[in-house]
């Protein structure tokens, strides 16, 4: 009588997993890690002249070290950009996130028409490129062809210069109001739809009105959406770019280092001093995840203590 045979082990299963996250492992190498490592690089080097600059071996590649980022901090350029940003954001951030709450809150109502056709019209504006977006909007602000300024003169009434001063700030915000609102109105308005539908009649059985609905319980309830869709706006906000450089051509009041990506794209590409463009960048990408960082975990933290009652 022969014993039982022991099972072979599956050696082949256990990297069966490793085997599937192989591609996106490389493609994460390819064009995240591997670009973030040659950028952190290239902002350690600088690029040292030789006598005139001519000739074989004249132009060498030197360590710089922390060279090119304390020349990017005390940078008077970068700060300025930086200040137009935080400008910009405190317009747009709460202007977009209050728009998107209300437009969810009015579509999730029971008397609302037409829903599907609404949430259409208010996100169509997201899939519109933002060069684009920009483009259209900066013709709607030249006074010479904007028709908006036509019936402004019809009417005699005064014709405002958006793309200078000032209300270049509205301009601007108001390109990344219009093309952002609804994806972040999708965002809590899934949220909203995922509310169970007991609470609502729980609520109407205690005589909720449907604005004491919306205070109360619909609001409350999508706080995590509220702070992802914030979390988002933030970065895109430290992020802008394509708004100002598409507007650039259409005014003097835009420079070509308004924002902090614009100072970098100036410097890789206008100057040619792609190290002190890489330093920037670098610090850019910090400052961003410090932000990101603290934020999230000031959310987590509240949520715990809300939580913990």
């Amino acid at each position: 009588m022969t014993g039982a045979r022991r099972p072979r082990k599956a050696y082949g299963v256990r990297g069966a997993p490793y085997l599937f996250l192989l591609p996106a492992a490389v493609l994460f190498a390819l064009f995240f890690a591997l670009p973030i490592g040659y950028a952190m690089w290239l902002s350690l080097h600088k690029v040292q002249v030789k006598g005139l600059g001519l000739g074989a071996g004249a132009r060498d590649e030197v360590w710089a070290g922390l060279e090119n980022y304390t020349d990017a901090v005390s940078d008077s350029e970068l700060l300025a950009g930086a200040l137009r940003v935080l400008g910009y954001g405190a317009i747009v951030v709460p202007v977009m996130l209050g728009l998107a709450l209300l437009f969810a809150l009015m579509l999730d109502t029971e008397r609302v028409r037409l829903a599907p056709v609404t949430r259409l019209a208010i996100f169509l504006p997201y899939a519109i490129p933002g060069v684009v977006a920009a483009m259209l909007w900066g013709f709607l602000y030249l006074p010479d062809v904007s028709p908006f300024y036509f019936v402004l003169d019809r009417l005699g009434l005064p014709q405002p210069d958006l793309l200078d001063g000032g209300p270049l700030f509205v301009a601007l915000s108001n390109i990344a109001v219009w093309g952002g609102t609804g994806f972040n109105m999708i965002v809590i308005y899934t949220s909203l739809r995922a509310i169970p539908a007991e609470v609502y009649e729980a609520a109407k059985l205690d005589g909720a009105t449907p604005l004491q609905t919306a205070l109360r319980i619909k609001i409350p309830m999508v706080v995590p959406s509220l702070v992802l869709t914030f979390f988002f706006s933030i970065i895109a906000t430290l992020q802008v770019f394509s708004e100002p450089t598409t507007l650039k051509p259409l005014t003097n009041s835009v420079s070509t280092t308004w924002s902090p990506l614009m100072k970098v794209y100036q410097d890789a590409f206008g100057k040619g001093d792609i190290h002190s463009a890489a330093a920037t960048a670098v610090i850019i990408a910090l400052v961003t995840l410090v932000l990101s960082f603290g934020f999230l975990r000031a959310a987590n933290s509240r949520t715990r203590q809300e939580a913990a009652r």
